[in-house]
């Protein structure tokens, strides 16, 4: 099972990957105002980010299929 530390490991070096390669993908990345907790210090917890490193790789697979054709 994915640790927190490592699930952000590898959501940052997805997220380097998608900086350095796909730059005009990387504009989608940016946080969206609906998304931001409104919470101070909101509870990160493992289902979260492994939530979001599964949309991240979505994003990148469709990028990458789409721009095949």
């Amino acid at each position: 099972m994915n640790t927190s530390q490592s699930l952000s490991a590898e959501i940052s070096q997805l997220t380097k990957t998608i900086e350095t390669n796909y730059p005009e993908l990387y504009q989608f990345l940016d946080e969206n105002p609906m998304t931001i907790p409104s919470e101070s210090n909101p509870s990160i917890d493992k289902k979260i980010l492994l939530e979001y490193l599964e949309s991240l790789k979505l994003l990148l697979k469709h990028h990458l299929e789409t721009r095949k054709k």
